[in-house]
């Protein structure tokens, strides 16, 4: 593994802005809550509502700011929206978070 002294900073201040705005957006329950739904498949928003507890007005707001931010994209069928996460970089850090903090067997 590579020390601190290692990293090629101008390498890392250049990330560092990206790597700050994903934090950002997964620094919000719901969002983070979302975000592990759509990781695990596709879903509607009457499903997410559903799975996750947030009223419908939070739940637009917050599925809005994912799609400008394009980590999750849609479609549609018939009158449902489908949402997906279309980012791999939030899916690998959704990954990382749920085995950090929702393992196997954990209290819920």
């Amino acid at each position: 593994m590579e020390s601190p002294a290692d990293f090629d900073i101008a390498q890392l201040r250049t990330h560092a802005a990206e790597a700050v705005a994903m934090l950002k957006l997964l620094g919000n329950a719901d969002r983070l809550l979302l975000l592990c739904q759509l990781s695990a498949q596709e879903r509607t928003v009457g499903e997410l509502e559903q799975l996750t507890g947030i009223a419908q007005p939070t739940l637009s707001q917050q599925l809005g700011i994912l799609r400008r931010e394009q980590l999750v994209a849609t479609r549609r069928e018939g009158k449902y929206i489908w949402y997906r996460l279309a980012d791999g970089k939030a899916l690998q850090l959704i990954q990382a978070i749920h085995q950090l903090y929702c393992p196997p067997g954990a209290p819920a």
